[in-house]
């Protein structure tokens, strides 16, 4: 096969991945509308209230921010995500709590008009805590490492081209918790994978270079919301198909594995 041949095919590879790459999540959701919620499972009823708690002490969050710090805090888009699935109601455990606060501060103060309606017994309960996490797997090779040795030897051009292949993977994992028992009602875990198609430096010259670079600056965002999406849309699965689970006697009353004296 011809060098010129060898590179439209590889090429042609490379595009074909890049048709499967994981997409970002955009829209909106206000109250149990939502828009742009493509990809993601649906509920005819809600479950419950949920607030999402993103623990940043946990290793995964310094891995996270050390990789991507310009992504920031990843409970805002789900959130976002929740809410348009229409599975839960979501319930402010964030920041925002201060503001909220600070507005019943002023109420007590006294220095609301009269009227506003501030006043205690008026927060809606978080039925259900989500607590997200992110597992990352690192650049490898791939087909195009592999494809790299063994005709970079022989081809500069296409051990360039095989070279630039690289693949991007993430993994996310969702645990939901009842809130008045403590107990773990779920837990999902999902991925995404990305190619980024990156040539080096004068492989190609003029057009074709230009032509390919639009398939070469994916943000890595994409990848890790695409695999939150996963996790969500496989824990709405699990939840649909709901059953508690029982233990003889009731939960937390001593369980049916006995110790010795």
């Amino acid at each position: 096969m011809a060098s010129s041949t060898l590179i439209k095919w590889f090429a042609g590879l490379a595009f074909s991945s890049l048709g499967a790459a994981a997409f970002a999540q955009s829209g909106a959701a206000g109250g149990a509308n939502s828009s742009g919620a493509d990809g993601l499972e649906h509920c005819a009823e809600t479950l419950g209230t949920i607030a999402v708690v993103e623990n940043q002490n946990e290793p995964w969050w310094a891995d996270y921010y050390r990789r991507y710090p310009r992504l920031g805090s990843t409970v805002p888009v789900l959130r976002m995500m929740i809410q348009q699935t229409n599975c839960f109601v979501v319930v402010e455990r964030g920041r925002a709590m201060n503001n909220m606060m600070g507005e019943r501060a002023l109420q007590e103060s006294g220095e609301m008009r009269s009227g506003s309606n501030f006043g205690k017994g008026q927060i809606v309960a978080a039925d259900y805590t989500l607590n997200p996490s992110i597992q990352f797997s690192d650049k490898t090779g791939g087909l195009g490492g592999a494809i790299g040795g063994l005709l970079g030897s022989k081809n500069r051009n296409l051990g360039i081209l095989a070279g630039g292949l690289k693949k991007n993977e993430a993994s996310t994992t969702l645990i939901a918790i009842d809130n008045r028992s403590g107990v773990q009602l779920a837990a999902a875990v999902g991925s995404a994978k990305k190619f980024d198609f990156s040539l080096g430096t004068g492989l190609f010259g003029g057009s074709a270079a230009g032509a390919l670079g639009g398939y070469t600056k994916t943000p890595e965002g994409k990848v890790i919301v695409a695999a939150f999406a996963d996790s969500l849309n496989q824990m709405i699965g699990a939840l649909k198909n709901y059953r508690a689970q029982t233990v003889e006697g009731g939960l937390g009353k001593g369980g049916r594995l006995g110790v010795g004296e």
